[in-house]
């Protein structure tokens, strides 16, 4: 990243670096809130639409017979799609900036809304799953950027607010789905067509202050290395990074497709009353989520890392044994501090390889898809063979994986 004084380098590295540039999101610019609003805002519609599938599994699997192997299936086809594509995405826009990939994702997001609202045969369910995946790997790596370069150098800040984005989408999605899809059906998925289009407006909008970013002059200069460690201990503290994605979003996918079918199972609730608690569940992910970006731009990444991952293992390992009060309690509590962890890891992880911006957000975005969706398959092998309880005795152990933070580097000269 191109610093604008000496001062900077002396700080930390989470902390307040005024920098973007085009390609790597790090020549000085101001804040640019409009910008990192609406693509918080796209977000938002991007990760509401994912949220459509878990929210109708139960539905699906009543309609059709499907297993819970076939369920975790339709998210693990969502989830690699939506993974394998992100990183080479991000590598080649790092070097060949975009624009316009970002309103053509949300094409393939609104065709797989269609199918969805279509599909009749577990195949075709599965196709649909996999284009609103494309639509969400393009979306990523290149919002991701746009975040940073409108970021003014308040990194955190910006990465919050567009993940939060995506995180209120995901709680709302559960609502929607329980008030619009769930009472009337299938084809009424059809609706979520609308917001689809908005979210292609917003995005081509977006797309065009970025072209004019680009045809203003910002140039690509080289980054600036803002740390001296060696090669080795960067792989070192990427490989941890990772380790911490997968423990945070094995566990995250253990919720959002699977956390229904354990209230209905073991506390006889209704569908409505199911996804209401998902809706809390997801929305302290959403709160979780905005709080830790700008609290790591102020304590430093490492911090709220430690704090997000190991704090949250205390209400895991008791929600198996609540009952329905206490799991809606822990749930929440859950949610609110595991969220906090992925802006900061996210920024973290581009601070460690400075001038990588999309490649980076496109790798840490892909783990986050790939890991909940291997998690999926997974867990609903496991749901299959010994039950749905299973699943929460085991994912309760997860977040102790957290004492891996003692491995990253401090980020100071």
């Amino acid at each position: 990243m191109t610093i604008n004084s000496s001062s900077t380098l002396a700080a930390p590295l989470a902390d307040k670096a005024p920098a973007t540039s085009v390609a790597s999101g790090s020549s000085a610019t101001p804040l640019v809130l409009r910008i990192v609003l609406a693509v918080g805002f796209a977000h938002l519609i991007n990760d509401l639409i994912q949220a459509l599938l878990p929210s109708i599994y139960p539905m699906l699997k009543q309609n059709y017979g499907l297993t819970f192997t076939q369920v975790g299936l339709i998210t693990l086809t969502f989830q690699v799609t939506a993974s394998l594509i992100q990183p080479w995405i991000g590598m080649y826009t790092d070097k060949h900036p975009k624009p316009l990939l970002l309103p053509c994702g949300a094409v393939f997001t609104l065709i797989g809304v269609v199918l969805l609202s279509m599909a009749g045969s577990f195949p075709w369910f599965l196709f649909a799953a996999a284009l609103i995946g494309v639509g969400s790997s393009t979306f990523h790596p290149e919002a991701s950027r746009i975040a940073r370069m409108a970021s003014g150098g308040r990194f955190g800040l910006a990465q919050s607010t567009f993940q939060v984005g995506g995180n209120a989408g995901s709680a709302l999605g559960p609502l929607l789905a329980a008030a619009i899809v769930v009472p009337f059906g299938q084809a009424n998925i059809a609706w979520f067509c609308i917001i689809a289009v908005v979210a292609i407006v917003t995005l081509s909008r977006v797309s065009n202050w970025y072209r004019h970013h680009l045809a203003a002059g910002a140039k690509k200069g080289k980054a600036a290395m803002l740390h001296d460690l060696p090669p080795g201990a960067v792989k070192k503290a990427l490989v941890v990074l990772s380790l911490l994605v997968f423990s945070k979003y094995f566990y995250m996918a253990s919720f959002t497709s699977y956390f229904t079918f354990y209230l209905i199972d073991k506390f006889h609730v209704a569908v409505g009353d199911s996804q209401i608690l998902l809706f809390l569940f997801l929305g302290a992910v959403a709160l979780g989520t905005f709080f830790g970006g700008p609290i790591g731009d102020k304590i430093g990444r490492k911090r709220v890392i430690w704090f997000s991952i190991l704090g949250a293992a205390p209400f895991a390992l008791l929600l198996p044994h609540a009952n329905l009060f206490w799991t809606g309690v822990l749930c929440v509590c859950v949610g609110f501090i595991l969220a906090s962890a992925f802006s900061a890891i996210v920024v973290y992880a581009q601070e460690l390889v400075p001038g990588k911006v999309g490649l980076v957000a496109g790798v840490f975005f892909g783990l986050m898809f790939g890991f909940g969706g291997i998690g999926a398959a997974l867990l609903g092998h496991l749901a299959d063979l010994y039950g749905i309880a299973a699943v929460y005795a085991v994912c309760a152990w997860l977040p102790l994986a957290g004492v891996l933070t003692v491995f990253l580097p401090n980020l100071k000269h």
